[in-house]
């Protein structure tokens, strides 16, 4: 008798509760985000949503590999660059783009990404 293989992730990944966010975490919640958001006096704009959304697509293409911080902060510095890069979105981040970002997308950030002794970094 002939098994098929396949790819056990496909049936945990399921389908993503929110459609705006494809790439979310299985337990991420857009309104979870918010309220963290809201706790952290982060008044959440589409622009916002849009970081997060680049946060988690970044994540599931680099997934089962260690995400490195120097090359997560180019891919947002090459993805928003139009808008300012990464200067920019430590404007709209001022926990930074990728220790707050990660946090209200759900994502464990990069080693380093924040440090409490000169506050983020990142």
């Amino acid at each position: 008798m002939m098994t098929e293989s396949f790819d056990t992730s496909m049936l945990i990944r399921g389908v993503s509760k929110d459609p705006e966010f494809p790439h979310a975490p299985l337990s991420w919640v857009r309104g979870t985000a918010q309220e963290m958001a809201d706790q952290e006096g982060l008044a959440m704009t589409d622009e916002h949503w849009e970081v997060i959304r680049a946060l988690q697509d970044f994540y599931e293409r680099h997934e089962g590999t260690p995400i490195h911080l120097r090359e997560l902060h180019d891919a947002l510095d090459e993805k928003f660059h139009v808008k300012g890069g990464i200067k920019h979105l430590f404007e709209i981040f001022p926990g930074g783009p990728i220790a707050q970002g990660c946090r209200l997308a759900g994502l464990k950030a990069p080693f380093i990404a924040s440090d409490r002794s000169f506050g983020s970094v990142a």
